[in-house]
């Protein structure tokens, strides 16, 4: 019984003595593995801030000016009818595209020819009394000298000519007109457009000159129309007079790159209910992106400022002693430099007092800062 237990110690102890070799290997691993990763790891002073920076500017700068407009058809046609008579078809689909010169309305053209047949039958008959009364003059005429005609009848087949005469002009005047209007029975599109809900259906009667078929857009370009306060204004005719003047055209909410525009019209009076002028911008609309009516924020230079610097607005920072901006400097620091702020247009502020131009201005991490404060510049992720 003694010689079980001293077994059983013996074996116990191997247990604990092989348990604490599996530890102690482990435990060795686990420290070259650590020390291999502070290794890879780069060192960075315990002191240091990460903070964001970017460059000052120094240059010519447009101020914009956003306000929202709404996109509005470049032509608008109310199609009617020229002739009366029953509409026989509409050659469109509603909302579909339509190309210039393409045939969209149709009118029941029987009258139309009739009267046409009619008009060139008074003109054979009229042409063939002409043709028979210059007839009589050439055989009439030198007979008169020799007393054979008297002067009175020759006179009379005279008259008769120029009866004649003026008959066909007419004539010739009614077929004209009545071959026009033959032409009316179709209505052709007069530019590529966009067609309307039809406003009458085939059967309908349709009057001449009163009754609307369909409206047509055109929408390729579009115009864009917006207001802007007057104050503005001489900026903007500035800015024409330089050159073409580029609007940015956005839907809000779209994810889609802005689109390019063009300045092209400027109204000739200012709204005196609300001080604004109407401006209007024209966009090619290749893509069809806009519909008339839609609206949209429209941004356009006003004013450009020159030679100016300009830096990040989140660079700005602001304390009881006024503006100022951290400063990067090339031993690794910051110095924070007191500044004077001019106008803003979209991310960039314009700095009147305090840089110029060339600086590194921190946009990130300021709250962590004071003026000598060691940092070390992190960039954005991809």
């Amino acid at each position: 019984m003694v010689g079980d237990i001293m077994q059983r110690t013996s074996r116990r102890k191997y247990i604990v003595l092989a348990t604490g070799i599996i530890v102690a290997i482990a435990a060795a691993q686990m420290f070259r593995g650590s020390e291999r990763a502070k290794a890879k790891t780069p060192a960075v002073a315990p002191s240091s801030v990460p903070v964001k920076v970017a460059s000052a500017h120094r240059g010519d700068l447009d101020l914009t000016l956003k306000v929202i407009g709404r996109a509005e058809a470049f032509s608008t046609v109310n199609v009617q009818a020229r002739v009366s008579g029953q509409l026989q078809a509409l050659s469109f689909v509603p909302g579909g595209q339509v190309k210039q010169g393409a045939t969209i309305v149709r009118i029941d053209q029987s009258l139309l020819q009739a009267q046409l047949d009619q008009a060139e039958g008074n003109l054979a008959k009229d042409q063939a009394q002409l043709d028979n009364a210059n007839t009589i003059i050439r055989r009439y005429q030198p007979l008169l000298g020799k007393g054979y005609v008297s002067q009175m009848d020759y006179d009379t087949y005279k008259a008769n000519q120029g009866i004649y005469t003026a008959a066909v002009k007419a004539d010739k005047a009614a077929v004209e007109l009545a071959r026009t209007q033959l032409g009316y029975a179709q209505i052709q599109a007069p530019f590529d457009s966009i067609a309307g809900a039809p406003l009458v259906y085939p059967g309908a009667q349709v009057t001449a000159n009163d009754t609307s078929i369909v409206v047509l857009n055109q929408i390729r370009p579009i115009h864009v129309t917006f207001s802007v306060p007057e104050t503005g204004l001489d900026g903007i005719k500035a800015s024409m007079a330089r050159g073409k003047v580029p609007v940015k055209v956005n839907i809000p909410g779209a994810k889609a790159a802005p689109m390019d525009a063009e300045l092209d019209f400027i109204n000739n009076a200012v709204d005196a209910t609300t001080s604004t002028i109407q401006l209007k911008a024209r966009y090619a609309n290749d893509d069809l992106r806009l519909t008339p009516g839609q609206f949209v924020e429209v941004s356009l230079p006003t004013t450009r400022l020159a030679n100016v610097v300009t830096v990040p607005v989140v660079a700005l920072q602001n304390s009881p002693l006024g503006s100022f901006v951290f400063v990067a400097n090339a031993d690794g620091t910051v110095q924070q430099r007191v500044v004077t702020a001019g106008p803003t247009t979209g991310s960039q502020i314009v700095i009147e007092k305090g840089l110029d131009g060339h600086e590194t201005v921190v946009t990130d991490g300021q709250l962590l800062l004071v003026d000598g404060t060691r940092i070390h510049i992190v960039k954005d992720n991809g």
